[in-house]
């Protein structure tokens, strides 16, 4: 789908390998975070559920994106991935099906909001596990954060976010 021009065009596949239409995401704030589970930072997963949950009823949708490019540290079915996520952190938002973030066979929601905001010093790769996107509700991408930037801190401008209308 290198084709998209707007946020809204994406469609990536979720777990069980089916259509997630980004169109369905309309007027919503989204957060998008490349997971793994077996990553120093895979604690953030109960910090990124706690926002869940807070903002939800607000117009949040918080999106994983499974990555296993970063030292292997993503390497389960995406069953096991969901067992792994709902078991250990009782993970309630969206996991998606495993995606590259980088390279060749990067996903075109990575490619989009790769081009739409750099990270640091101008960097247009991913770095790492659990950087984050946040999307407001016309659908461009309001944020870029590191991965050492933990959920909670986030609250502010998901705030602002929810705050404006589409």
């Amino acid at each position: 789908m290198a084709s998209a021009t707007t946020f809204y065009d994406l469609k990536p596949l979720d777990s069980k390998g089916q259509d997630y239409d980004f169109n369905e995401l309309k007027g919503k704030v989204v957060l998008i975070v490349n997971v793994a589970s077996k990553c120093g930072f895979t604690g953030q997963y109960e910090g990124l559920e706690k926002i869940y949950e807070k903002y939800k009823d607000d117009g949040l949708v918080v999106l994983g994106f499974p990555c296993n490019q970063f030292g292997g540290q993503e390497p389960g079915t995406a069953e096991e991935i969901q067992n792994f996520c709902t078991v250990n952190y009782g993970i309630k938002f969206p996991i998606l099906g495993k995606i590259d973030v980088n390279g060749d066979k990067a996903s075109p929601v990575y490619e989009y909001l790769k081009s739409q905001k750099s990270g640091m010093m101008g960097l247009k790769m991913i770095k790492w596990n659990y950087e984050k996107f946040l999307i407001g509700r016309d659908g461009k991408v309001v944020e870029r954060w590191a991965s050492t930037t933990k959920p909670e801190s986030l609250a502010t401008a998901i705030e602002k976010e929810l705050a404006k209308t589409a």
